[in-house]
């Protein structure tokens, strides 16, 4: 691993059973969504179908240990909902997930398949190291509104993914900043696989396997690394 990702210890302690693991990617190919990537999103809507068996994505286990913890830091689980939670409702509706770009595609249909927050970020457009810290509510996150480039601090307190210009990603994994994130002309990406207790971490390394495997198969030639499990 060429970049460094770290936890900071007011994370951990709001979060004692956070686990993620890290997979990057250099040498891809990205480009429009294929008719291979559409069908990885349709399998992972099945796949989330069954694994819930009718029930609603908020009432499986994981998803209920994050609102717990996005209500500890202060964000309403209904209204903001963790990353997993919000593609796997799009999924079980009417119009399906959404079709992005290729590497979008992979990580989303991983996401979903598994019940796990996932994201990526160009490992190119990021500077310094990323890390997962509280927000004192001065730090930058630069968005889009209204089709114009606007700048949005997040809630003291607040869970963030940062670097050293500013937060890539709000409310843990909410949302991500356009500043960051997998474009078609991406090469270089960073994927990350985030689970709470009770989701065993061998469920988490399975998905990792899947999705570097997919990045593998989708970019021939790939350099990939998958880290260990970091708790």
């Amino acid at each position: 691993m060429t970049l460094t990702l770290t936890v900071s210890d007011e994370v951990r302690l709001l979060a004692p059973g956070f686990t993620h693991i890290a997979i990057e990617a250099h040498g891809l190919v990205n480009g429009p969504s294929t008719d291979g990537s559409s069908a990885l999103l349709d399998d992972a809507a099945r796949r989330l179908a069954a694994r819930l068996e009718g029930r609603a994505p908020h009432e499986d286990a994981h998803m209920g240990a994050w609102r717990e913890v996005y209500t500890a830091f202060g964000s309403k689980p209904s209204r903001t909902r963790n990353s997993a939670e919000a593609l796997a409702k799009r999924a079980l509706s009417e119009g399906g997930l959404p079709r992005i770009n290729l590497l979008v595609d992979l990580y989303n249909a991983i996401s979903v398949a598994h019940l796990i927050p996932v994201g990526g970020e160009d490992v190119d457009r990021i500077e310094g190291g990323m890390r997962l810290v509280r927000a004192t509510g001065e730090e930058d996150f630069v968005t889009v509104a209204g089709g114009e480039e606007a700048v949005e601090h997040p809630d003291a307190g607040e869970v963030v993914w940062r670097d050293d210009a500013g937060v890539t990603c709000r409310r843990w994994n909410w949302r991500q900043g356009p500043r960051t994130r997998l474009t078609e002309d991406t090469a270089s990406g960073i994927f990350l696989l985030e689970s709470l207790a009770p989701m065993p971490v061998a469920d988490v390394e399975a998905a990792a396997t899947e999705l570097a495997e997919l990045l593998e198969k989708f970019s021939p030639g790939a350099r990939i690394a998958v880290g260990s499990p970091v708790s």
